[in-house]
């Protein structure tokens, strides 16, 4: 979205969030009307008032200075963050009020319509009632509540999800081979490192064989993960540690001076790639080999449905045998719905992420739902479609919302197994 299309967006959100304001102001009045005390009725009306219309110029003039030049920042997700906190509690706050206010204007055109010619000048419509306020309050505490602990708390509050997953044809050597898996790293939106570094140092206590990241390193430009290289450099496995490009890597959602410029950012982050002691794999593959068996690591540029397409999955596979066993690395969860589970060639396992599962949802033992579904079909987790794996990670950073609720920041770890006639 261009820049006039973008303040279009965010003018007319402000607007609503305003007319927000508004409705709620008038709750808060039913709500302290009966208060004995004068003074802590004009706080709390006043306060509202204030906090409220200061979130809305704050989210007005943070993202009026945003620039596409330079990408969006931690300030500008904090702006972003505690706008949408604010419009979602309000959201809230107004559909109960409005579901009273709808239930008083019907009995009052219950009432006009029976009422009497001696009605002694009495209104037909009833007030609104304190209760009702007092329901919005509660109800719209819990977004409020949640998404602060979103921001606070919930973006590195990283979780460790195993998987084991057993094949026919895994090499014997392999029977226990494991991957750590971490992936969108984000780097140009953190804001609190040595909370960061919980989910490193996460990682590295996993002592897994292999580790993997699958894409986006930064936001946008390369110089984002240079104070964190030191911090992700520290993650080293035995059998090396192997890297790919997410869409977020090339700079195409920020303004270059020129082609070079952008094409000299592609190739500093490729360099800090190799700083971090990341073999970055650009449509190619390796082969990795244990107690005299091998198995190949295959590792494709960007490839994603609605986004850039141009990793090659056929020049990736160049020299793989047709019998080896096979993980491939690519970014985008659509790559592997649309070019890789029918594969003529069987690649074993697809280890993905991009999606961040919106960073927000629900997952329980027997539901899952976070709007993230109705974009992407395959969208964190597992996913087995007759014994091609595709497992996409919920990503380790977050971008935009500075925070995550119900979806947590990610650490995978996968185990392979041989699976045998007997079990």
């Amino acid at each position: 979205m261009h820049n006039g299309g973008f303040f279009k967006v965010f003018l007319i959100a402000s607007a609503i969030s305003l007319l927000l304001d508004w409705y709620v102001h008038s709750g808060l009045k039913t709500l302290t009307a009966d208060w004995s005390s004068n003074l802590w009725r004009n706080v709390v009306l006043w306060g509202y008032l204030l906090i409220a219309v200061g979130i809305t110029v704050t989210f007005i003039i943070g993202l009026g200075a945003f620039s596409t030049a330079k990408g969006m920042r931690p300030f500008h997700e904090w702006t972003l963050s505690l706008f949408l906190t604010f419009v979602v509690t309000k959201v809230v706050f107004v559909l109960v009020l409005f579901l009273g206010d709808i239930t008083r204007f019907f009995i009052g055109l219950f009432n006009l319509i029976g009422r009497s010619e001696k009605s002694n000048g009495a209104s037909a419509f009833p007030g609104r009632r304190k209760f009702i306020s007092e329901i919005a309050v509660l109800l719209a505490a819990v977004p409020f509540t949640s998404f602060f602990y979103a921001m606070f708390k919930g973006k590195y509050d990283y979780k460790v999800h195993r998987t084991t997953l057993y094949f026919e044809d895994l090499p014997d050597a392999f029977d226990g081979f494991t991957i750590t898996q971490l992936s969108d790293i984000h780097s140009g939106s953190f804001d609190n490192t040595e909370a960061m570094q919980r989910g490193i140092d996460l990682a590295k206590a996993q002592k897994s064989d292999l580790f993997v990241f699958t894409g986006d390193l930064v936001n946008n430009a390369a110089s984002e993960i240079e104070p964190y290289i030191d911090r992700f450099g520290q993650i080293k496995a035995p059998f090396g540690q192997f890297s790919i490009l997410g869409n977020h890597d090339y700079g195409d959602y920020i303004q270059w001076d020129s082609e070079q410029e952008k094409a000299a950012n592609l190739e500093k982050l490729k360099q800090h790639h190799k700083e971090l002691g990341y073999h970055l794999m650009l449509d190619e593959n390796v082969t990795l080999e244990k107690g005299g068996q091998k198995i190949s690591l295959i590792g494709i540029q960007n490839w994603g449905r609605g986004f850039i397409q141009i990793g090659d999955l056929k020049k990736a596979l160049r020299g793989v045998p047709e019998d080896a066993f096979k993980i491939l690395l690519s970014h985008d969860p659509t790559h592997w719905e649309e070019q890789v589970r029918y594969n003529p060639t069987t690649i074993h396992l697809t280890l993905s992420g991009h999606t961040h599962g919106a960073q927000f949802g629900v997952e329980t033992a027997g539901f899952r739902w976070s709007p993230v579904q109705y974009r992407y079909l395959d969208w964190a987790g597992l996913i087995n479609e007759k014994n091609r794996y595709l497992y996409v990670n919920r990503g380790f950073g977050f971008l935009a919302f500075s925070g995550r609720l119900g979806i947590w920041p990610e650490v995978t770890v996968i185990e392979l197994k041989k699976k045998t006639s007997l079990g």
